[in-house]
């Protein structure tokens, strides 16, 4: 089992910056993939960006390519989301998630653990 706790959401007005944690906990941070993806009020869950565990690649949706960052520190088993440039669109609840890399492709949208969320808010 992995745990994961995300922190840093709350309020932001539009044009601002703010930067997503994700605490993991559990079995050895080493050979997940780390994601993150977000839900808005009646929306399905979207992805939003992912870091390899292998190489260190990212990927990005379409819609915060350019203006989010995801990065991890693998000695503080943490994960982050960098966002800048936010519009009030990107409101929503973010959730880190993680999954074996030695079981889903690089290109599959599969998580197997999942944080509660972390409420953003981008005010016009």
């Amino acid at each position: 089992q992995v745990q994961l706790v995300e922190s840093g959401g709350g309020v932001v007005q539009a044009g601002g910056s703010a930067r997503l944690s994700c605490a993991a906990s559990g079995r050895t941070f080493s050979g997940y993939d780390m994601g993150w993806f977000r839900q808005a009020p009646g929306k399905e869950r979207e992805f939003v960006a992912a870091v390899s565990w292998s190489d260190g690649r990212t990927a990005y949706a379409d819609s915060v390519k350019g203006r989010f960052a995801i990065s991890r520190d693998n000695a503080k088993t943490q994960v982050y989301l960098q966002m800048s440039s936010l519009k009030p669109e990107d409101t929503a609840v973010y959730y880190c998630a993680a999954r074996n890399a030695y079981v889903y492709s690089w290109s599959a949208l599969q998580y197997d653990y999942w944080g509660q969320g972390t409420q953003v808010t981008v005010s016009a």
